[in-house]
């Protein structure tokens, strides 16, 4: 992907897609608007699980040629930068000098393009929010030779419909972030086993208004039982030393997959079995907040043909119901993911029209690709509608479209600012084009 015209097949980060199309990297010396040609898609690191990063038949604009930090105000904490930029450099950058982004994934290593487009949440939503959130300001290049720049004061409703709404406005090229005041890169983690979705629920209620990160990891292994731990963080100073640039293993290709049920049945029982009792210890925001960044490629263990996620949000008086009947009719099916993760969702309200976050809590599975599990995630859906959920698009890849004009009710405004000679995958199987 780094020759401009380059035509070949690109993958999802799910990989169970593989799609024709030409990749141009975009000049960051000329003016973009003046680049872009109808029938492209803006492409950052290619992280979405799902389609929502695949153009095929048409063109990837490569935004990550496009990665200057362009202003820094030390005062106010105030960052400009390009779409291209990594969150990754930005932490490692600005958390020595007692700043940091406010809100990230569960990954650092995608764009700030990237993380605008999808309005990513992290494990820290109940207090900060979504990425959105922390947006001030963002330029826009339409493919009619347009510029616009927007914020929640002018232009507003570009703004609105650009964040977390999945490359389909226009090419972002700059930002302006606010980044918070950081007193490290250390973090002191609780984790607390629990047996029960009684004790799971009741230790996330309990957990949010005093913990700034909390999350729950699920045994997807233990069939006849519910159980798993809640880990839960806040930021911590620490003397040590910080040395973040340790290198990644790198998974090769493998012509199999070595997720599968008898891998993944011992896998997580062994990772249970590691944090069936209550800790407390100190550690690098890093590994706590990134756990699967020490693995390059780490996509590849599922093998060529990949896997798939179900990520959800279920309001909160639905969420304990709901996360059961979901896990029920997974096991009915015979199917049990590989890794189960629950986060709680605060009461922020989100700004984009097609972000995900809402009141309530998310639940994620992932599952090896097999010729069921299209059907199961039908099954699973039927839950989610009865409970007022919805999907997240950074992530789906089977998602139906009257399902997503349902969930998503604001999709008709987000329309009316599409630029039409921008499409994707996923634009193509919700949207009509």
């Amino acid at each position: 992907m780094k020759r401009e015209g380059y035509h070949g097949k690109t993958r999802s980060w799910g990989q169970v897609l593989s799609l024709e199309q030409r990749v141009c990297m975009l000049d960051k010396n000329k003016p973009i608007e003046k680049q872009l040609d109808a029938g492209g898609l803006p492409y950052g690191q290619g992280r979405s699980y799902g389609d929502a990063c695949l153009n095929p038949g048409g063109i990837l604009w490569d935004t990550r040629s496009l990665d200057r930090l362009i202003h820094f105000d030390p005062n106010s904490g105030r960052l400009i930068c390009h779409p291209g930029v990594l969150l990754q450099d930005i932490q490692r950058l600005f958390i020595p000098r007692g700043y940091s982004l406010p809100v990230t994934p569960g990954t650092q290593l995608i764009t700030v393009g990237g993380a605008v487009a999808n309005d990513v949440h992290g494990k820290n939503h109940y207090h900060a929010g979504s990425f959105a959130h922390h947006v001030q300001s963002l330029t826009l290049a339409r493919t009619n030779g347009q510029t616009i720049y927007c914020s929640p004061q002018q232009e507003k409703e570009w703004f609105y419909a650009t964040v977390g709404g999945l490359g389909l406005t226009g090419v972002i090229t700059e930002v302006e972030l606010q980044l918070k005041q950081a007193i490290g890169p250390w973090l002191q983690v609780e984790t607390c086993p629990f047996d029960d979705l009684d004790a799971l629920f009741a230790l996330m209620q309990a957990s949010l208004p005093h913990w700034e990160h909390t999350v729950a990891w699920l045994d997807g292994s233990a069939s006849h039982l519910v159980r798993g731990f809640l880990s839960r963080a806040n930021p911590v100073k620490s003397n040590r030393l910080w040395n973040p640039s340790a290198k990644a293993y790198a998974v090769p290709k493998l012509p199999f997959s070595v997720v599968n049920k008898k891998t993944s049945t011992w896998l997580n029982a062994l990772y249970f079995q590691r944090n069936k009792k209550p800790k407390s210890k100190v550690v690098d925001a890093e590994s706590f907040l990134y756990p699967l960044d020490a693995i390059s490629q780490w996509n590849r263990l599922y093998g060529p043909k990949g896997f798939f996620q179900y990520q959800c949000v279920v309001p909160m008086g639905q969420a304990q119901e709901t996360l059961n009947s979901l896990l029920q009719t997974m096991s009915d099916w015979g199917e049990h993911p590989s890794l189960s993760v629950i986060k709680a969702f605060g009461p922020h309200q989100s700004l984009g029209c097609l972000s995900f976050p809402k009141p309530g809590m998310t639940f994620a599975f992932d599952f090896p690709n097999k010729k069921s599990i299209p059907a199961l995630f039908s099954m699973l859906d039927k839950h989610l509608a009865a409970a007022g959920g919805h999907l997240y698009l950074a992530k789906d890849a089977c998602m139906a479209k009257d399902f997503f004009k349902t969930s998503y009710p604001h999709w008709e405004q987000f329309m009316a600012y599409r630029d039409p000679g921008i499409h994707s995958a996923l634009s193509q199987r919700l949207m009509g084009y």
